[in-house]
């Protein structure tokens, strides 16, 4: 039997199943994962430091480090509903480590990794900045004009949000199934 469902597989339908492939997706996800987040973390305590006495203009008014901290979410919305925000970041979290069992997809598995590693990095602003725990303020410091101050995190997660709808748009599952076509 089981070599009948083997013979039934495509080889890139067993490449995708193969242990070491999946082992080598998973990590590659979890150094991604972690490299997005101590970049962000460590981006934001040298902000922390850096910025305390003022800005600097790295290219003019086009692009200044400013530190702000962000008790909402991007443009500054929901600022009352801070901790709804850590609840939902911490769901997130637990969703994108079930989602991972199922990888077989190289780009799901960066979009999936940064993604961990930008929400991981705002949720424990959330949970470990003042003024309280899980009430805390997300420390931003990039700006750009006409535009919120972000940090490195929200990177992440933006760039995670496009190569998922690049995934999707192009019918290629978690497990890489219709990636040869795409």
């Amino acid at each position: 039997m089981q070599a009948a469902r083997g013979a039934s597989l495509s080889h890139s339908d067993q490449a995708t199943q193969s242990p070491v492939s999946r082992g080598r997706l998973r990590l590659l996800f979890v150094a991604l994962a972690l490299t997005t987040y101590l970049l962000d973390q460590g981006t934001k305590q040298w902000a922390l430091g850096a910025l305390r006495d003022g800005d600097i203009k790295v290219l003019g008014d086009w692009f200044v480090l400013h530190l702000t901290f962000n008790p909402g979410a991007a443009f500054s919305t929901g600022t009352e509903f801070t901790v709804v925000f850590t609840f939902l970041a911490m769901a997130a979290v637990v969703v994108i480590l079930w989602l991972v069992r199922r990888l077989g997809s190289p780009l799901w598995t960066v979009a999936l990794g940064v993604l961990l590693g930008g929400v991981a990095g705002n949720l424990t602003d959330r949970v470990l900045r003042e003024p309280a725990a899980f009430h805390g303020h997300v420390v931003d410091f990039l700006m750009l004009p006409n535009w919120p101050v972000f940090n490195i995190a929200d990177i992440c997660i933006n760039v995670a949000a496009g190569l998922i709808i690049l995934q999707t748009l192009r019918g290629v599952a978690l497990d890489g199934s219709g990636e040869k076509d795409a």
